[in-house]
């Protein structure tokens, strides 16, 4: 487990290569080979303790932090499963010397963990050996699809996670919405808090004590009965911009969640199976070169099928490329 004890308490300091990194990234970094729900457990036994508190594994460290881990031990190598054999190859988006850009599909999980064991982070690290670094810049949902950013360098992620904290970047998904939206951009500023359901689902809900959240939506285009939109995230809380279209009244088609399940139902019969999400563009500064870089996935063919399918022309991502 990289030096540390594992019969033992272990101290560390946070020195500026790690701070701005969550604390259950951090932990699951140092303790490898210590599966992953039991770094979540010894998260919410209070166990792990920063600066002497307790902390949610969301919270990000600072210099100077003092955190306390406590004792743990590693699966045993064999116990440990290897990806799968046939993890899918990810279409590369953008690849440099920092960063690894990919176009996820949906139903791949962006890493293991709640019944899944391996995800996109699993299969790159596998795939890719002679890369001593990779970790996920930021996730999205196992059924959305599109752009997801790769740090290759512990430098690339700190300035990356400062640029999404400071709201630096512009990241836009497109989404298929029940009902017509109408002209006019809407901005949502409304919210979010985390809850369980009585089978221990975590889900999320509009709160006025929860954490702020604020999605700009824009209509691309109206199909039928139901609209294109496109989203900015101003904020990155989970589930957004699903909660946030579930609020409006114009839930996210397929969505398994929030969405309107009788309907759901009938998009099957127009070939949609998936959530109605798409990832599509991502505007951020590659901290190697000070470059902009506007990174973009199109949507994939079972999305464009199923416009097609409830009357939209075949490109509807060409009136949102502005």
């Amino acid at each position: 487990m990289n030096g540390l004890s594992k019969d033992s308490v272990n101290w560390m300091d946070i020195g500026p290569e790690v701070a701005g990194q969550r604390v259950d990234n951090f932990l699951l970094r140092i303790l490898k080979g210590v599966p992953k729900s039991h770094i979540y457990r010894i998260l919410r036994s209070g166990e792990v303790r920063v600066n002497s508190r307790r902390v949610e594994p969301t919270a990000r460290l600072r210099e100077g932090d003092r955190v306390r881990v406590p004792p743990v031990r590693a699966a045993r190598p064999e116990s440990r499963p290897a990806p799968p054999g046939r993890f899918p190859t990810l279409p590369i988006v953008f690849e440099d010397a920092g960063l690894l850009v990919v176009d996820k599909p949906a139903g791949l999980a962006v890493h293991g963990g709640s019944g899944v064991s391996h995800g996109v982070i699993e299969g790159l690290r596998a795939s890719r050996p002679e890369l001593p670094f990779l970790e996920l810049v930021h996730r999205l949902d196992r059924e959305t699809s599109g752009v997801l950013v790769l740090a290759k360098k512990r430098s690339v992620l700190t300035d990356l996670h400062a640029q999404l904290r400071e709201g630096r970047t512009d990241k836009r998904y497109l989404a298929l919405v029940k009902g017509r939206w109408g002209r006019g951009e809407r901005r949502v500023d409304a919210p979010l808090a985390k809850y369980l359901l009585e089978g221990g689902d975590r889900r999320v809900r509009v709160d006025p004590q929860g954490q702020p959240a604020e999605t700009v939506f824009r209509p691309v285009r109206e199909v039928g009965a139901f609209s294109l939109v496109e989203a900015r995230l101003l904020t990155g809380r989970t589930h957004q911009i699903r909660v946030h279209l579930a609020h409006l009244g114009m839930p996210i088609c397929g969505d398994d969640k929030y969405g309107d399940f009788e309907l759901n139902r009938d998009l099957v019969r127009a070939g949609l199976r998936r959530m109605f999400l798409h990832a599509a563009r991502m505007r951020l500064r590659n901290p190697r070169t000070n470059e902009v870089l506007t990174l973009s996935a199109g949507l994939p063919d079972e999305l464009t099928r199923c416009l097609e399918a409830l009357g939209a022309p075949a490109d509807p991502e060409s009136e949102q490329r502005r």
